[in-house]
């Protein structure tokens, strides 16, 4: 099918995708067309990657927009809404407007109302449906890429239920669901009453097999030497064979440490087939990573990208893991080590894929599993780019003939299994019915299971009552703790209910704040509201009030006083509150921790809020556990440098910074809480410790820390220059804050620029020698004296 025969297109499309190269439509393309995906008809395609789906979405998107309605491009992850976002601007120059929207979960995304085609992250979507987003019923076309990740435990509920809420709330709307692994995918059609595209085509070949002595054996039932001759491994084989080839390898492993020990022992290999070109282009990608953050973690990614390799996983700040995906696509990069987090729709394709590790770690089985056929056909799909490459390949690594014989049986000959809903699971309807209820979109009872009986889980169950009952427990919960009422059958969300939807925390989160917040203004009821938790903790699955408190609310030097007198929260205190909720990934528990942060938790229990489980509890190691979370975060927001911070805490610059993002979050749906309760008086300490954790900065620091371009470190050079807040710096010496940001015009051009200073030019400007010394003594003390902690 020639993509001028696509009807429903809007003027001149056809002629741009000509022009691109696309004349002819691809056969999973084609069918998607004759089954109407064009004219708005509803579609589950099943289609490997490469085959051309996202073009599938363009023409419904695009036809959609065309017949005057709007088109939403729902994708798993931010890094890929971003991507999307660009990849359709191209369609601008036809009169149609794009918008991208991820993060801020309290926005009502009323901005996008004037974009013909939005991007966004399905708990994105599922927060402007809370929030009120009056465009959500203009649209027409909905598009939900990566389907198969309804499966998720941890997002497929919200991908689910918002999908589920779309249908229901527009008329008519047409649902598009792409995925390259779908093993029901006839299920998922018949759910969404949807046409199914099923396809294999791909189009060039993906050549499946196992590597075992010294050949690769394939799905075909032929074999290709490869031999591992003087090296040391089948990984650094592979990859020398593929360099040889012109291409570029994926290696995918099962743990951050294997990631980034593969990668320097791959670096070896790589750094004797890089031309001049790719080298210096190595060098300037190896600087930028430097620059991201100073952390071992940066410098080691760094050494191995200047010889071409690189390793990828969640412990890595964003921007480290966007360079290394750019440099890889453009095959500078040759070989990329990465957890199985970066085969989840990342556009990183490859000449070939290795999958060396098919097991990993499973606290839930108690030691290594095998991953699932799924996942490891989802790396398989990375193998391979159109116009690129003349093939792809994917193979597995054996060590014996058993096993290379149970990897054929167990990945290359097998089905991915099906999909599965995860939506009757307390914590995931915890959130989703309070804002069913707090956006009006049910109103009884009957009427929730009712609009429950439209997802997935529904048509899959064989258990039909188990959801109701799971929905009834998740009501009784929201009411005891005040989120949800009921009046004459009627369900109705109160103020706090409605906020809390808003905020879009996990409902058991808010109790736990809302607990603690309580717990800290109220220290002189301590020991009757102690046995008020007790009874209520029990019912509620949380405990509301602090044992560990003493009844005369005695604080130590942390402790600050509010205006009734009584101890206001302090950081730490919050810190830990808010790392206890479900909603924040605690670190874990490492040998010797225990003894650690249990000497730590009798030092400071003045400051800790909420009940304390006894040391002999089975919830101890998980309260200890966010006890270690709290101080991580009390290190960031006393100034004490990224690389210290990863090495105390065994962690990497991603995980720090996700821990901060998350804590600042949870402080200011605790912040709004706060103000939204009559008896509770401590929103200002609650904003004053979010905006440390926001700076990473002491309390002095808050002023300066807020201007832009100045952030943690430059406020402290500042600050040991003799400047001390916004006001000094507007009208400071430019001598002195060259000297602070140790010489850097530009730099100190722009901030004065943001502070309004009246002339913030440094053309004959010399940096004071003060400065600069006090600039370097700053960067050599790691920010701040933190004591002997560790």
């Amino acid at each position: 099918m020639k993509v001028a025969d696509v009807p429903g297109l809007p003027e001149g499309v056809a002629d741009h995708l000509e022009s691109g190269g696309i004349e002819e439509l691809y056969p999973p393309q084609a069918e998607a067309v004759e089954a109407g995906v064009a004219e708005g008809e509803s579609l589950v395609a099943s289609v490997p990657t490469a085959s051309g789906k996202t073009l599938v979405a363009e023409l419904a998107m695009l036809s959609a927009v065309e017949r005057g309605g709007k088109a939403l491009y729902i994708v798993p992850l931010r890094a890929l809404a971003g991507e999307k976002a660009t990849e359709f601007e191209e369609f601008e120059q036809f009169g149609f407007s794009v918008g991208v929207s991820t993060g801020n979960y309290e926005d009502d995304g009323s901005r996008l109302s004037d974009n013909d085609i939005i991007v966004a992250t399905s708990e994105k979507v599922d927060s402007l449906v809370r929030n009120g987003a009056g465009w959500i019923d203009d649209l027409s076309c909905v598009v939900a890429d990566e389907v198969h990740l309804v499966d998720d435990d941890h997002r497929g509920p919200t991908l689910e239920v918002t999908l589920a809420k779309l249908r229901q709330r527009v008329q008519d709307l047409q649902v598009v669901a792409l995925s390259a692994t779908v093993g029901n995918a006839d299920e998922i059609a018949e759910w969404l009453d949807a046409e199914l595209v099923d396809s294999t085509w791909r189009p060039i070949d993906l050549r499946t097999g196992v590597h075992y002595g010294q050949a690769v054996h394939y799905d075909d039932g032929t074999q290709e030497e490869l031999a591992t001759g003087g090296s040391d491994s089948q990984t650094a084989a592979i990859v020398e064979d593929t360099l040889q080839d012109g291409g570029s390898t994926l290696v995918f492993v099962n743990s951050r440490r294997n990631a980034e020990a593969a990668a320097r022992r791959l670096a070896d290999v790589t750094k004797q087939g890089i031309s001049d070109d790719d080298r210096q282009r190595l060098r300037e990608v190896a600087d930028e990573i430097r620059g991201v953050s100073d952390t071992e973690t940066s410098d080691d990614l760094a050494d191995a990208v200047e010889k071409g390799a690189a390793f990828h996983h969640a412990g890595l700040a964003r921007e480290h893991r966007e360079l290394v995906e750019e440099a890889f696509r453009d095959r500078a990069i040759k070989v990329v080590s990465a957890t199985p987090t970066l085969a989840a729709g990342v556009n990183t394709p490859s000449r070939r894929v290795v999958v060396r590790d098919w097991q990993r770690y499973d606290g839930t089985a108690g030691g290594m599993q095998p991953l699932s056929v799924l996942e490891v056909h989802q790396m398989f799909g990375r193998a391979g780019r159109p116009g690129r490459d003349p093939y792809g390949e994917a193979v597995l690594l054996a060590n014996n003939h058993d096993e290379l014989e149970e990897l054929f049986d167990r990945y290359i000959y097998a089905e991915p299994e099906p999909v599965r809903s995860k939506l009757a699971a307390e914590p995931a309807l915890r959130t989703h019915v309070l804002a069913a209820v707090a956006t009006g979109f049910t109103t009884t009872e009957d009427a929730l299971h009712e609009f429950l009986g439209e997802t997935l889980y529904a048509t899959q169950t064989d258990d039909p009552g188990r959801l109701k009952r799971v929905t009834k427990d998740v009501l009784a919960y929201l009411e005891r703790n005040g989120f949800v009422e009921r009046e004459d059958g009627t369900l109705r969300a109160t103020s706090t209910g409605h906020l809390v939807s808003q905020l879009y925390v996990d409902p058991m989160s808010a109790a736990t704040l809302v607990d603690g917040l309580r717990a800290a203004d109220q220290r002189e009821a301590a020991g009757r509201a102690s046995g008020e938790a007790a009874s209520r903790a029990g019912e509620a699955t949380f405990q509301t009030a602090s044992e560990m408190q003493s009844e005369d609310g005695a604080s130590d030097e942390h402790d600050e006083t509010d205006d009734n007198g009584g101890a206001s929260p302090t950081p730490f205190g919050l810190f830990h509150l808010v790392s206890r909720t479900p909603d924040m990934y605690e670190l874990y528990l490492r040998s010797g921790d225990r003894e650690k942060y249990t000497e730590l938790a009798y030092e400071r229990e003045e400051e800790l809020l909420g009940s304390a489980p006894r040391e002999e509890e089975a919830a101890f190691e998980d309260w200890l556990s966010a006890l270690k979370t709290a101080k991580l975060l009390e290190d960031w927001a006393s100034e004490l440098d990224e690389e210290r911070i990863a090495e105390r805490y065994g962690v990497g610059p991603g995980d720090i910074r996700g821990k901060v993002e998350t804590a600042e979050w949870l402080l200011h749906a605790a912040e709004r809480l706060a103000g939204d309760l009559d008896d509770v008086e401590c929103a200002a300490a609650v904003r004053e410790a979010r905006k440390r954790v926001e700076y990473g900065v002491r309390e002095e620091l808050l002023d300066l820390a807020g201007v832009r371009d100045v952030g943690r470190k430059r406020a402290r050079r500042l600050y040991n220059a003799g400047i001390e807040s916004r006001a000094d710096l507007r009208n400071a010496e430019k001598s002195l804050v060259l000297g602070a940001v140790r010489g850097r015009e530009k730099t100190a051009e722009r901030i004065l620029e943001n502070v309004g200073h009246p002339d913030p030019e440094m053309d004959a400007v010399s940096a004071d020698a003060d400065a600069v010394a006090a600039a370097e003594e700053a960067d050599r003390s790691g920010q701040a004296n933190l004591g002997d902690f560790s």
